[in-house]
């Protein structure tokens, strides 16, 4: 999901004294020395990360190259459909991608990942034991969890009342101070689930009645809005261009440094809950396998896994990590959502072949007049 751009100087300051001094370290497997922090002779000096755009520091990547040598240049995109349909039509090059769970299911049974050399990931111990064997990937066979987090509404809190219902979009009121001054994701899955939830269904639905009501629940909340926005959402709700958006946690919570009355909340009728993932595709070379197996495994140190989840505002998967991360962030119901929460909570999951009928009837949202 789309992240940030610019990291708290102090959050930044006090994660690299922790890699330094390599404090709350103890649970981490050091990969193997790599000597004067050159690649071995043979090897890939530069690799390519295919990314949600802003979702990782650069500070990190730099650490990355200090320590083996490895450069890591990025490329982005914006959606999980977007990422699928690139390396389905045959993109080489990358040799990490960052799938959302629905997706990497997709692409496991499309054999566009490779599976993991667990013997280059020893810090794989540092994961949470309930990120060790997700339904989509048992035993992370192919994919490494990034960050997870949850989608619902960001408001301005001085300007609107906390919206307790999926009806500020699906039932507009067009005497509302946010009416006309909306967003909700351009994102087909995520758009259709807020909707499909509000109506009380699966938001993972193969019945076709029930998706053509959630396609006219989605055209109805066109009137509202003003405009389906993936990447600048949060920056026009701080601005006060906007005074409400459908969009992913972090987002807004970076974006309260900017304006401290943006809040967030989940709905009362619930919301998603997603597994970001680090992955291999099939078409990387052996040589940029081992590359990104080292990258991975730099990902899961303590201290690197802080920082990570510092900078973007969700939570990590990484134990260790959350040694480091605090109590204060970690009680913060905004990125760890309590029980009564997760309750209300739906992953997505993919849908065979009515992955099309989603798009289509998205692409008919999008062609429509309210």
């Amino acid at each position: 999901m789309k992240r940030h751009t610019i990291l708290p100087v102090l959050l930044l300051i006090v994660a690299l004294v922790l890699a330094a001094c390599g404090g709350g370290q103890a649970t981490e497997e050091e990969a193997p020395d790599q000597g004067d922090g050159q690649p071995p002779a043979g090897a890939v000096d530069e690799i390519v990360l295919y990314n949600w755009s802003e979702y990782i520091d650069p500070e990190i990547l730099s650490m990355f190259e200090e320590e083996t040598g490895i450069v890591v240049t990025e490329d982005n995109f914006s959606s999980n459909e977007e990422l699928l349909a690139k390396l389905q039509g045959g993109a080489t090059g990358y040799a990490l991608i960052v799938p959302s769970d629905y997706t990497v299911s997709i692409m496991k049974e499309e054999g566009l990942l490779a599976k993991l050399n667990q013997d280059n990931i020893p810090n794989l111990s540092n994961l949470s034991e309930q990120f060790r064997n997700v339904p989509y990937d048992p035993g992370n066979e192919y994919c490494v969890p990034y960050q997870w987090g949850t989608t619902g509404i960001g408001y301005l809190s001085s300007k609107v009342e906390e919206p307790t219902s999926w009806a500020v979009l699906f039932d507009p009121d067009p005497d509302a101070p946010y009416f006309g001054r909306a967003t909700m994701l351009d994102d087909v899955r995520e758009s259709f689930a807020a909707a499909l939830i509000y109506l009380g269904y699966d938001p993972n639905t193969t019945n076709e009645a029930e998706l053509q009501e959630a396609k006219e629940l989605l055209i109805k909340a066109k009137s509202a809005l003003a405009g389906y926005d993936s990447d600048t959402y949060e920056d026009l709700l701080a601005s006060e261009e906007n005074l409400l958006a459908h969009g992913w946690n972090g987002d807004f919570l970076f974006v309260v440094e900017d304006n401290p009355d943006i809040a967030y909340t989940i709905p009362q009728e619930g919301g998603v809950i997603w597994v970001d993932n680090i992955c291999i595709p099939s078409s990387a070379t052996p040589e940029q396998k081992e590359a990104a197996e080292k990258f991975i495994n730099f990902l899961l140190k303590p201290d690197v896994g802080a920082l990570l989840s510092e900078w973007n505002y969700y939570a990590s998967p990484n134990a260790a990590a959350e040694d480091i991360l605090g109590e204060e962030f970690l009680s913060d119901p905004s990125v760890y959502p309590p029980p009564d929460v997760l309750s209300r909570l739906h992953y997505l999951e993919p849908v065979g072949e009515f992955e099309a009928v989603y798009q289509r009837l998205w692409d008919e949202v999008k062609a429509a007049t309210p």
